[in-house]
């Protein structure tokens, strides 16, 4: 039984799009350590009822099938409000397939720009931004953050220890956030036109 429950808790993350990690499979079933919830997932593994990645802390997926099928959808999202990146993505309008991409690409939701304050980076009012969940990013590179209760998409940069979000646009001004404040709920790895792509799935079909 607990096994099942261990398969369950990690099925459920993974089509919600974001697979969990051992010690938050141990959070959530109460377990007395990692290492128990560690076990099960090697059985589960061993048994072909879920796959692993190595090296990846959040590297399990499930095996060909409907389930994966779907898991293999990236949540489609008009906006973010402060907080609440989760209930989001468990609401979304709709769903991308996710083609192949390299390892660890499976945290991915899909965000609609609006604006265009990003324009001279190729990114316009009606465009999907893909983006990977993480915490942090590189200086350069183009991420979502949570500034002002909205996310918005602008290009990290650091001045010292100081984050600055760009935009690609004359018109608009630099945000300077403050350290505290500011949330990087991840980074754009592609942008998808949306009358460009196959029309988006609905969740009921």
């Amino acid at each position: 039984m607990r096994r099942e429950a261990v398969y369950q808790v990690v099925r459920d993350g993974i089509l919600m799009g974001r697979a969990p990690s051992v010690r938050e499979v141990q959070r959530a079933l109460g377990l007395h350590s990692p290492d128990s919830a560690r076990y099960h997932l090697d059985k589960l593994v061993a048994e072909g009822r879920l796959l692993k990645e190595a090296g990846i802390a959040r590297g399990f997926r499930l095996p060909d099938g409907p389930a994966s099928r779907i898991a293999n959808r990236i949540p489609v999202i008009g906006h973010v409000q402060a907080g609440a990146l989760t209930e989001a993505i468990e609401q979304p309008e709709g769903y991308l397939t996710q083609r192949p991409r390299g390892r660890g690409e499976t945290e991915l939701f899909a965000l609609r720009v609006r604006g265009e304050s990003m324009r001279d980076a190729g990114i316009f009012p009606g465009d999907l931004a893909i983006v990977r969940r993480q915490p942090t990013a590189e200086s350069g590179q183009i991420v979502v953050a949570m500034v002002d209760g909205e996310a918005t998409i602008k290009r990290l940069r650091f001045r010292g220890k100081r984050a600055e979000l760009h935009p690609a646009n004359p018109e608009f001004d630099v945000i300077h956030p403050d350290a505290k404040a500011l949330q990087i709920l991840g980074r754009v790895v592609e942008i998808r036109r949306f009358y460009d792509l196959a029309p988006i799935e609905n969740s009921e079909n």
